[in-house]
């Protein structure tokens, strides 16, 4: 079965109350599902070609489906409603090799 991973830059980020109020709604969301964090908000970015030197954040699941079921799941929402509107970011879901 092939990982699935989670790929998040973010163009712009809240103010630190709200980053932290997400962060812990996601860690606790995403803990029924598996997930592991390999690249932290805090790691360092080198952008190259056409890419940005943004906050950037990847996250490992035993399975796409997986990624996909934490993606969609009712507690991961409520995460995503502390981000509130001024949060702007590319996510992607992709599939492991």
């Amino acid at each position: 079965m092939k990982k699935g991973y989670w790929v998040v830059a973010y163009h712009t980020v809240g103010d630190e109350a709200t980053m932290k109020s997400y962060v812990e709604l996601a860690r606790a969301a995403l803990g029924p599902f598996g997930a592991r964090v390999l690249v932290s908000p805090g790691s360092a970015v080198t952008a190259s070609e056409a890419g940005l030197k943004q906050m950037t954040v990847v996250v490992e699941f035993d399975s796409y489906a997986d990624a996909l079921a934490a993606h969609d799941s009712a507690d991961y929402k409520k995460a995503l409603d502390a981000l509130g509107p001024d949060v702007k970011r590319d996510f992607r879901i992709a599939e492991g090799a």
